[in-house]
């Protein structure tokens, strides 16, 4: 049964109470039958479902190659950070089927869902990519349309006459 606790000095020496503080939580490996991690990653209206094995460092998007898939520069860097942060460029092959948004959120998405996914294979990693915001999903939509305005916010212009 649980433990009546009258007092402030009770409390302070309850035995569920230090163990419960005093125990951090452990993250430990989340793997699938075939060795893969995955993750879900998303942005905006965009998600993407990633999964990482031990490779060659290949990365496929919607069954095409990475390069092909986003074009530019700007898009591969977003890809490619928690990647790089953690080092491991050669060690992980990644498959990736992203959907929804445009360019710039499915590239966002796509880097949300490696993060989780090598956090998931490699738990050790999870400081490096807390620390570059890679595992924090930027919550940030499009604001829906009001009645009476011509957009979210923006007015109808006004006329006198």
């Amino acid at each position: 049964m649980a433990e009546t606790i009258n007092s402030l000095e009770d409390l302070g020496t309850s035995t569920a109470a230090s163990a419960a503080v005093n125990t951090a939580p452990v993250h430990v490996q989340k793997l699938d039958a075939q060795g893969r991690a995955y993750a879900t990653g998303k942005r905006k209206n965009a998600v993407a479902r990633v999964w990482i094995k031990p490779g060659k460092g290949k990365v496929t998007i919607n069954g095409r190659e990475f390069a092909t898939y986003f074009a530019r520069p700007v898009l591969q860097l977003i890809v490619k950070q928690p990647i790089v942060a953690t080092e491991r460029t050669d060690q992980y092959d990644v498959v990736v089927t992203v959907a929804g948004g445009g360019l710039s959120g499915q590239a966002g998405a796509v880097r949300h869902g490696i993060s989780k996914a090598l956090n998931y294979f490699e738990p050790a990693l999870r400081p490096v990519l807390k620390k570059g915001g890679f595992l924090t999903r930027d919550s940030r939509v499009v604001e829906r349309k009001k009645y009476g305005k011509a957009k979210a916010r923006r007015s109808f212009q006004f006329s006198k006459r």
